[in-house]
């Protein structure tokens, strides 16, 4: 039982994380990831741009890891070929949105926190 509720929360998790939601990257995903962008454009804001895509694919890759880890302990294992299906579709949602998140930061859209505070 507890295994199991284990399993329930990391899927939750990672769905709220993973790219199957249409609705998680605007409330949850771009925010961590410009959070995380802006800390490293401390560094440098050079470091904006890359440090974005970068943390929206490790919001990703972590949704889509706990939610495969959640859903194989809810089911004991399930099928290893459906799984496979499901990464691959959302690798790819994810890369569709990586390039609007490129497009947003080339546009000025997007920009670290210490250059919107200079305003």
């Amino acid at each position: 039982m507890r295994a199991r509720l284990k399993g329930g929360i990391r899927a939750v998790i990672g769905y709220l994380l993973s790219p199957l939601s249409w609705w998680n990257d605007p409330f949850i995903n771009l925010p961590l990831a410009w959070l995380f962008a802006s800390a490293v454009g401390l560094i440098s804001h050079r470091l904006f741009v890359p440090a974005m895509v970068v943390g929206y694919w490790l919001t990703n890759v972590a949704g889509i890891w706990l939610l495969s880890q959640g859903t194989a302990e809810l089911a004991g294992g399930g099928g290893a070929q459906n799984r496979k299906r499901r990464v691959l579709l959302s690798l790819a949602a994810a890369t569709a949105y990586t390039a609007l998140i490129l497009v947003l930061c080339c546009s000025g859209i997007l920009r670290p926190l210490g250059a919107l505070l200079r305003r």
